[in-house]
């Protein structure tokens, strides 16, 4: 199942609608993104816990995630 815009606000909180467009283009699931968003807040948790770094849409996902921090911290 592909994520939806109520999918992503459900998890993510209230953002942008470019990046709720962005993140439901790359065809990443519900799942898909909760992993990203868990990798964003505590990669080094998830590390620690020897799990392998994001790939394929998860990556995808924590990129744009990771890109929309940034732009908060500029």
């Amino acid at each position: 199942m592909t994520l939806t815009s109520q999918d992503v606000t459900a998890v993510l909180g209230p953002v942008d609608e470019t990046l709720i467009a962005d993140i439901v283009a790359t065809g990443a699931t519900p799942t898909d993104l909760s992993e990203a968003w868990a990798w964003v807040n505590s990669d080094e948790a998830l590390i620690g816990e020897g799990r392998h770094l994001p790939a394929g849409k998860v990556a995808a996902l924590v990129e744009l995630l990771s890109a929309d921090d940034e732009e908060w911290e500029e």
